[in-house]
């Protein structure tokens, strides 16, 4: 079976920490694993890195994996929020996480709540420091990003749409329009872009998606996105396996509709 362009982001949780349910997800499309930092401990992120590269190798895949630093976040009644101040936004939890995923040579350090490329030139530094060679994925998430998106493009090696965190940062009707110029710069400047959250977020519970999902999904292929991004899906909903293969339908069926296009992948 053909496999679609658009590549397949998903996080690993407490649902995926088997070899079994990994194995299944690579095996229907699971192209990049992505490990929130947020939660779990260096031992559980020890155990997710090795498990996908044990079955990588066993299925003759390449499987990049994206360690997500948490940033200066606090805990809000709608989820996570940004909690910064002025300076920077790579926290002293940060340091110590990014040295550990760098000791296990993680291929992508994503960082959160960038507010210019400042930000991006601080952690390449500190991965340096550090002795590593992971690329920075910039995540978009505070008005300030948005504003500064080109420069913050400039000075990346990738771009996420992240758009939970973005959604209480800015107007939320304006989020698919912010999504649609983010992508269409990043495809300007040949940088990766992952659009992320609540793309399929009706299947944390149910075995088919909401048809609003599948639109957002399609869509986001539609606009350019390089990756399409699963969370909670992949890392705590009920069915992990199966949300990756719809969402590779969905690609599937959009790359049959898009005209022929360039893509930049992780």
């Amino acid at each position: 079976m053909q496999n679609s362009r658009t590549q397949i982001v998903a996080t690993l949780g407490p649902v995926s920490n088997t070899e079994a349910v990994i194995e299944a997800m690579i095996a229907s499309h699971l192209d990049v694993v992505r490990l929130n930092f947020s939660w779990g401990t260096h031992a559980e992120h020890g155990e997710f890195i090795a498990k996908t590269r044990r079955i990588a190798i066993k299925l003759g895949k390449t499987v990049p994996i994206i360690a997500d630093l948490s940033g200066p976040r606090e805990q809000s009644e709608s989820g996570h929020q940004f909690s910064g101040k002025e300076g920077s936004v790579i926290t002293e939890k940060d340091k110590n996480d990014l040295r550990f995923v760098l000791s296990q040579k993680v291929e992508y350090v994503a960082i959160s709540y960038v507010g210019g490329a400042n930000d991006i030139l601080e952690l390449r530094s500190l991965i340096s420091e550090y002795g590593g060679a992971a690329k920075i994925i910039a995540k978009i998430e505070r008005e300030v990003a948005v504003k500064n998106i080109q420069a913050i493009i400039d000075v990346s090696d990738a771009i996420m749409v992240a758009r939970g965190d973005l959604g209480s940062a800015i107007p939320l009707e304006t989020v698919p329009f912010v999504q649609k110029e983010i992508i269409a710069l990043c495809n300007q400047s040949s940088k990766p872009v992952i659009v992320a959250t609540e793309m399929m977020s009706s299947m944390i519970e149910r075995e088919i998606p909401a048809r609003a999902d599948v639109t957002d999904v399609a869509y986001a292929v539609l606009m350019g996105a390089d990756a399409v991004m699963l969370s909670n899906e992949t890392a705590a909903g009920k069915n992990p396996v199966q949300v990756v293969e719809m969402m590779e339908r969905i690609a599937l069926e959009a790359e049959r509709h898009e005209e022929t296009r360039e893509i930049n992948p992780l």
